[in-house]
């Protein structure tokens, strides 16, 4: 299982960004789809979930600013992040859930300058 995060870059506050995570093999096979981020000298941070099914949730700090979407065809997750904050200057990751398992992505960093 791979997990290929990219789109991540330097940003002013107020502009928007998205990230995408490319998997291997059906994206559909996947029960859930995360994205998580991880800022200095913080801990690692859920942000989004979108459900095999199609459902969607969201961390608070984000909530109404990113949304979480799938292309099927493409196997590919997206985070579309808009009116970016400085406080969302992290290494963002994905995660994915198959067969019961958790598998990791590398990160992309996103950088918000204000």
């Amino acid at each position: 299982v791979q997990l290929q995060a990219s789109g991540g870059g330097l940003v002013q506050a107020g502009e928007s960004l998205r990230l995408s995570c490319a998997a291997s093999g059906d994206i559909v096979s996947y029960s859930a789809m995360r994205w998580y981020r991880q800022a200095p000298g913080k801990q690692r941070e859920f942000v989004a979930n979108l459900a095999r099914g199609g459902s969607t949730s969201y961390a608070d700090s984000v909530k109404g600013r990113f949304t979480i979407s799938r292309d099927n065809a493409k196997n590919t997750v997206y985070l579309q992040m808009s009116s970016l904050k400085p406080e969302d200057t992290a290494v963002y990751f994905c995660n994915g859930f198959l067969g019961g398992l958790g598998y990791w992505g590398q990160g992309t960093l996103v950088t918000v300058s204000s």
